[in-house]
């Protein structure tokens, strides 16, 4: 196996061209675990750890763009503000020194569908940025997803970073798993709530070969939500969303769970999480009506 290891962004890209079969490598959390089991033995791996500008965050025009070697950790204890549903399900990924070593772009090119990054990044509407020595391309995260641990990247294309609107909204992310850590999700689903817009971001995983939206759900809360008068949330609402979300998925049976445990858990997810983060929203309208109301 040759290991390859660029210092720059423009060597990195380069080696892709020249290497396609090369396996990109980050925290190695993912590929390193593959290869000790006998899964997978890469031709090579490109190791992307020793280019500086990967690791990095930047916040423009209402979109944090995440570099391809940001950790779960730093999504933690820097970004819980701005992206709160995507902080929310980095404090489920495995241990604290996974979370050190991790990155939310190895999770993405990795397309597990049991990946925990990929539920909020569904639900808030991310964009990854692939590039090679052709150009910058950039991919809708729903479209990134191509079946099971495949993705839509070309053979000479890297992740260079992600693209995530910041949370205009309450946003929450849930996780039924065999114990409390460390654990690979039996299903998980996330919930974006765009105030603003009116609109409605959903995302879920471990229920189908690949993460997935529930387009119909989103389309039927939109128009269900009292959004101007922020009353108490309908239960006959928060049912039939549940039940939306449910029937997007296309679960297996396997040995983490059974197809109707998945399905029946989806709801009951959707269903809490819509609770809770309607509350939030009722919450801070409140608080803002007190605020625009004279002395």
């Amino acid at each position: 196996m040759d290991f390859l290891r660029p210092r720059t962004w423009e060597e990195a890209v380069a080696l892709k061209a020249e290497r396609p079969d090369a396996t990109p490598i980050q925290g190695g959390t993912d590929v390193m675990v593959e290869i000790n089991l006998g899964k997978g033995r890469p031709a090579a791996l490109l190791d992307l750890g020793r280019i500086p500008e990967l690791a990095g965050w930047s916040l423009e025009d209402g979109t944090v763009r995440l570099g391809a070697g940001v950790t779960y950790a730093q999504v933690i204890g820097e970004l819980g503000g701005l992206l709160p549903g995507l902080a929310q399900a980095s404090r489920t990924v495995g241990s604290a020194q996974i979370r050190n070593r991790a990155t939310v772009a190895g999770n993405l090119g990795s397309a597990s569908p049991a990946g925990d990054a990929h539920p909020p990044l569904l639900a808030s509407g991310a964009v990854v940025e692939a590039e090679s020595v052709r150009g910058t391309r950039l991919i809708p995260v729903a479209e990134f997803y191509t079946g099971v641990k495949r993705n839509a990247l070309a053979p000479d294309e890297l992740i260079r970073a992600i693209r995530v609107p910041v949370a205009r909204g309450p946003q929450y992310f849930s996780k039924i798993g065999t114990r409390n850590a460390m654990v690979i999700a039996v299903c998980s689903f996330a919930i974006a709530l765009d105030a603003g817009g009116r609109r409605v971001g959903t995302g879920f995983g471990s229920a189908a070969p690949t993460p997935r939206r529930a387009p119909a759900a989103e389309e039927f809360l939109v128009g269900a939500l009292d959004w101007e008068g922020a009353s108490p949330l309908d239960p006959g609402v928060a049912r039939r969303f549940g039940e939306l979300v449910a029937q997007a998925a296309s679960p297996i049976d396997d040995v983490r769970g059974r197809a109707a445990y998945r399905r029946h858990a989806l709801a009951v997810m959707a269903r809490r999480t819509l609770a809770w983060a309607w509350e939030d929203y009722r919450r801070e309208g409140a608080r803002t009506d007190r605020e625009r109301r004279p002395a």
